[in-house]
């Protein structure tokens, strides 16, 4: 692929990733404020997004089978573990951006989890079979993620058990 087509189809599906993450924000806020259509409208758009995305990173090469996709995510979580978020926080915490902060220490300790979920998740596949894993919980506030039961309260940010989400 050209550097030029390569480098406009990795901004087109990054401004499409964030445009359906901000639409099902947007949906979300429509919704707490009894606005259920506008709440539809925004989760449509947001899906659009996330097929135009999708379509984005297939040109580009960015998905594989499961051990390589399994690679690439390891390779995420740990650049974001190890250096973009330390940087982020250590950044934030110069500035006096407490709301930053705190976003990105949430963010890193979850990530932390996901790398060693997907470390296990490669060795199964790489073995030719599914990863044993019971439910996984996430905070609906924060982003933790946990194996098994949702806590009573969330490590992180201290939220009930009742804003856990199960997958």
């Amino acid at each position: 692929m050209k550097q030029m087509t390569k480098s406009n189809l990795s901004a087109a599906f990054a401004g499409e990733s964030q445009a359906h993450m901000k639409y099902l924000v947007f949906a979300e806020i429509a919704e707490r404020e009894g606005l259920p259509n506008i709440a539809r409208l925004f989760r449509a758009a947001s899906f659009a997004e996330q097929m135009h995305a999708a379509a984005h990173l297939r040109a580009l090469g960015g998905a594989s089978d499961t051990v390589k996709n399994l690679e690439d995510a390891i390779k995420g979580e740990t650049f974001e573990v190890n250096e973009m978020y330390p940087a982020y926080v250590a950044s934030a915490q110069v500035q006096e951006e407490k709301g930053a902060v705190v976003s990105m220490e949430r963010a890193l300790a979850a990530e932390k989890v996901h790398a060693q979920l997907y470390m296990r998740a490669k060795q199964a596949a790489e073995a030719q079979q599914d990863i044993a894993l019971p439910a996984i919980h996430v905070c609906e506030v924060c982003g933790w993620t946990v194996e098994g039961d949702a806590p009573d309260k969330c490590p992180l940010c201290g939220a009930p058990a009742s804003r856990f989400r199960k997958f």
